[in-house]
């Protein structure tokens, strides 16, 4: 099968896009672990699908495919990269348009200055639709003049044996863990998560975030996300991080996020909002490339 494709990024986290507006694909999980390989496909942390709407009110459906092949319910800077590829591809003429993706529909709106903002809807706290399961966990409750929440210690994280390693779960579409660090440059990014990942309170897998604090308007983030491990950048990641952090009293109802690939701005205005999420999108060429049976 031989197909056409953009290569895109959001602040680094790098996509492959495929229209599939006239008729999927049909790819196996083998064709998107193909695709997004760095040495024998295109490259990239995930591939996206642009799809034609299936219900009134939706402008277009929106599939997301790790590079390892599984189909995930969100990606916030991919939502992004998707506003920049169907108003530049002429798919669409409206700077504003509504996409269905697994978990829940998204308003994505261009920026005169070319950003892209993307509602990303409610986080949700509910333990059981994250999924989390705390069985045989104890929460430590944490008290702030607005707000009352938890965090969750996690056992056979860290090598030392009084380090404790705690989290604020939250989804948004998908499942977050946040850690707090001091410095996420000498943060335990590449061997605490993945064994946080395997942790089994989360059924289903999960981003894992380290967050620093700067100020009140200034985090600096690492994620090690599912099905692709550390990334240069996490739309999802840098969302849950600021909901996490101002539900801990530590940030302001906007934050700038600092990753590796660059600065997402992430608005939050509390209990009942949804999270704003605006950064950069960028395509870097076109292809088409030959995918095995």
């Amino acid at each position: 099968m031989h197909i056409p494709f953009t290569k895109m990024q959001g602040a680094g986290n790098d996509f492959v896009v495929l229209d599939e507006t006239q008729g999927r694909l049909g790819l196996s999980s083998a064709q998107y672990r193909f695709l997004a390989d760095r040495h024998f496909g295109v490259g990239a942390d995930q591939i996206l699908s642009v799809r034609a709407a299936s219900a009134p009110g939706i402008d277009f459906e929106y599939a997301i495919h790790n590079a390892d092949g599984s189909e995930v319910e969100h990606c916030g800077n991919g939502a992004r990269c998707f506003m920049r590829f169907v108003y530049s591809q002429g798919l669409t003429t409206l700077r504003s348009v509504r996409v269905q993706t697994m978990e829940r529909v998204l308003q994505l709106h261009m920026q005169a200055d070319d950003r892209v903002t993307v509602d990303m809807g409610l986080p949700v706290f509910d333990l059981a639709q994250i999924p989390f399961d705390p069985q045989g966990l104890q929460s430590e409750a944490i008290y702030t003049p607005q707000d009352i929440w938890q965090k969750w210690p996690l056992a056979q994280v860290l090598t030392a044996p009084a380090a404790i390693f705690s989290v604020a779960v939250v989804s948004m579409g998908n499942p977050h863990a946040v850690h707090l660090v001091d410095d996420v440059d000498t943060a335990p990014v590449l061997t605490a998560g993945p064994l946080v990942q395997a942790q089994p309170c989360f059924p289903n897998g999960v981003n894992v975030g380290f967050m620093q604090v700067v100020d009140r308007g200034h985090i600096r983030l690492r994620v090690f996300e599912r099905g692709a491990g550390e990334t240069l950048a996490c739309g999802t990641g840098a969302c849950a991080a600021v909901v996490a952090g101002i539900r801990l009293g530590l940030l302001d109802a906007q934050v700038d996020v600092d990753t590796h690939g660059g600065r997402l701005t992430i608005a939050w205005a509390g209990m009942g909002q949804p999270v704003l999420m605006t950064g950069p999108a960028t395509t870097v060429f076109n292809g088409s490339i030959t995918i095995p049976d």
